[in-house]
C-alpha cells in the first residue's frame, strides 16, 4: 500500500492551478511599473494637461525621466494613485479572507474572487476607450482587492493539501509564482513587446488573463480535506479528497490527525481577528507570524523591486531596464533554490541566512553608492550587492512568511491569523512604497543602512523565537508555543472565547 507521501498528477494540478492566483498577483505587482511614461502621456491627453513641451524624446532610456516641472500636478497625482491604491485594495480585502475560506470553501472561494480579476483586466485592457486615468485607477482597485483576497486563500489551501514531507516546498510555489509573475510583467513590458504607445492598454489588460485560466482548472481540483472534516465534519468528502490528491493508500493516519485537530477545534472553536488579538492563547504565535510579514516588507527589498531602474541607473549602468530584468531573473532562480532547500534546511535556517546575507549585502550596497564617485569600480560594488540581496531574500525571508503562518495555527485561529499577517504584509508593503523616495531623499545614500538596522534586529528576533516548523505536525507545532505557557489559565481562555463564540 503506498505511504500517501508521494507527489501525485491531481496533487500537481491542484497546487499549479492555486499558484496561478499567485503568477496573476506578481504581474499585477510588476506590470505598472514599465509603461510609467506611456500611461502618464495618455493620463495627460485625457485631463487636456499634454503639451508638446512635456513629450518625451524618442530615444529616451528607461533610466531617465523628464524633469518633475514638466509633469502637470494632476498626472502626477493621479499616477500615485494608480500604484498606491492596488496596496490599498489589498490591505482592505485581506481582512476578509477567513471569512470567504470558511464560507465558500477553499475552492470555492477561489473560484467566486476571479470574477473581480476578469473585471479588473477589462477595465484596464479597455481604458482607452474612455478616461483612462478612471478606468486604470478603477482596475487597479479591483485587481488590489483580488490579490489581497488571493495571497491569503492560495497559501492556505496548499498549506492544507500538501504531504507533511513537501509542505514546504509546494509552500514556496506561491512565492515562485508571484515572483515569475513579475518577471514576465518585466519583459512583456519592454517597448518593443507590449509597453509602448499603442499596447500600453493590453499589457494592463493581461492581468486578468490567469483568472481565465484558473477558473476552468479550478473545478477539477478537490477541496482541502481539513476543511472537509474539521469544519463542516464531512468525514467521508474528506477521505474521498484525501485519495484523489495522495493516490491509493490508507489514509486512516491523516484522518486519526485531523480528527485530533478537530477536537481541539471544537475547544476553540473558530476565533474572530479581535478575539485573536485580545487573546493571550496565541499571542506568540500571532507575534510570530506578523514579524516574519514584517521582515519580508521592511527588508528593504520591495525599495529595490520599486526603485532598482533607478538605482542602476546612479550605479552608472547604460540600458538599467536590462539589469532590472537580470534581478527577476534571480529572483526567480534563487526562489527555486528555496524550493528544493526548505524541508531539508528548515525554514528558521533558511530565514536566518537570507536576513544575515541581507543586511551584509545593504552594508556592501551603501559603501557601493556613496565610493562610486570616487571609483569606477566601485558601481559593480553596488549592482553585485543588489544581485545578492535578491537573491538571499529568496532563499528564506520571501517565500516562508507567506505558508509558516498556516503551520504556526491550528484550524480555528488558522483562517484569521492569515487575514491578519496578510493585512500586515500589504500595510507594509503600501507604506514602504509611499515613504522609500521621501527617505531616499533624505538619507542619500545611507538609506539602506536603515534597512540593514532592520534586518539585524529581525535576524537576533527569529534566532531567539521562531522555532522550527519542518517535519512537525500542526499538533506539535501547536505543542512547541504550549509549552511555555501556563495551562489552567489557557483553558479557562479558551471555554471563556468558546462561549462568546457560540453567543
Amino acid at each position: 500500500m503506498e505511504t500517501g507521501k508521494q507527489l501525485t498528477g491531481t496533487l500537481a494540478v491542484a497546487v499549479f492551478t492555486a499558484a496561478l492566483g499567485s503568477l496573476q498577483y506578481g504581474y499585477s505587482l510588476g506590470v505598472i511599473n514599465a509603461p510609467q511614461k506611456v500611461i502618464e502621456k495618455h493620463y495627460a491627453l485625457s485631463l487636456g494637461v499634454w503639451s508638446e513641451r512635456s513629450a518625451l524624446p524618442e530615444n529616451i532610456t528607461e533610466g531617465e525621466s523628464p524633469p518633475e516641472e514638466q509633469k502637470h500636478p494632476s498626472v502626477v497625482m493621479y499616477w500615485s494613485l494608480s500604484v498606491a491604491i492596488f496596496s490599498i485594495g489589498g490591505m482592505v480585502s485581506s481582512f476578509l479572507v477567513g471569512f470567504i475560506g470558511d464560507y465558500k470553501g477553499r475552492v470555492k472561494g477561489m473560484l467566486m474572487v476571479n470574477i473581480l480579476a476578469v473585471v479588473a483586466g477589462l477595465l484596464m485592457g479597455l481604458s482607452r476607450m474612455w478616461k483612462p486615468h478612471i478606468m486604470v485607477i478603477t482596475g487597479r482597485a479591483i485587481m488590489g482587492f483580488y490579490c489581497g483576497l488571493t495571497s491569503g486563500l492560495v497559501p492556505m489551501y496548499i498549506g492544507e493539501i500538501a504531504p507533511k514531507a513537501y509542505r514546504g516546498a509546494l509552500g514556496t510555489l506561491h512565492q515562485l509564482a508571484i515572483v515569475i509573475g513579475i518577471l514576465l510583467s518585466q519583459v512583456i513590458g519592454l517597448d518593443f513587446v507590449l509597453g509602448n504607445d499603442e499596447m500600453w492598454h493590453v499589457l494592463l489588460g493581461l492581468s486578468g488573463a490567469p483568472a481565465i485560466l484558473q477558473t476552468v482548472l479550478l473545478p477539477l481540483c478537490p477541496e482541502s480535506p481539513r476543511y472537509l472534516y474539521i469544519l463542516l465534519g464531512k468525514e467521508q468528502e474528506a477521505r474521498k479528497s484525501l485519495h484523489r490528491l495522495k493516490g491509493a493508500y490508507d489514509p486512516a493516519h491523516d484522518l486519526e490527525e485531523m480528527r485530533r485537530e478537530k477536537e481541539e477545534a471544537d475547544k476553540e472553536p473558530t476565533v474572530s481577528i479581535r478575539s485573536l488579538i485580545l487573546s493571550s492563547v496565541y499571542r506568540q504565535q500571532l507575534f510570530v507570524a506578523l514579524m516574519m510579514h514584517l521582515s519580508q516588507q521592511l527588508s528593504g527589498v520591495n525599495a529595490i523591486f520599486y526603485y532598482s531602474t533607478a538605482i542602476f541607473t546612479q550605479a552608472g549602468v547604460s540600458q538599467p531596464v536590462y539589469a532590472t530584468i537580470g534581478v527577476g531573473v534571480i529572483n526567480t532562480v534563487f526562489t527555486l533554490v528555496s524550493v528544493a532547500l526548505v524541508d531539508r534546511a528548515g525554514r528558521r535556517t533558511l530565514t536566518l541566512v537570507g536576513l544575515g546575507g541581507m543586511c551584509c549585502c545593504a552594508v556592501a550596497m551603501t559603501v557601493g553608492l556613496k565610493f562610486q564617485n570616487d571609483y569606477s569600480w566601485m558601481s559593480y560594488v553596488s549592482m553585485a550587492a543588489i544581485f545578492m540581496f535578491v537573491s538571499f531574500f529568496e532563499v528564506g525571508p520571501g517565500p516562508i512568511p507567506w505558508f509558516i503562518v498556516a503551520e504556526l495555527f491550528s484550524q480555528g485561529p488558522r483562517p484569521a491569523a492569515i487575514a491578519l499577517a496578510g493585512c500586515c504584509n500589504w500595510t507594509s508593503n503600501f507604506i514602504v512604497g509611499m515613504t522609500f523616495p521621501y527617505i531616499q531623499a533624505w538619507m542619500d545614500c545611507y538609506v539602506f543602512i536603515l534597512f540593514a538596522v532592520l534586518l539585524l534586529c529581525f535576524t537576533i528576533f527569529i534566532y531567539f523565537r521562531v522555532p522550527e516548523t519542518k517535519g512537525k505536525t500542526f499538533e506539535e507545532i501547536a505543542a512547541v508555543f504550549q509549552k511555555k505557557k501556563r495551562i489552567p489559565k489557557d483553558n479557562a481562555e479558551l471555554e471563556q472565547l468558546k462561549s462568546s463564540s457560540d453567543a
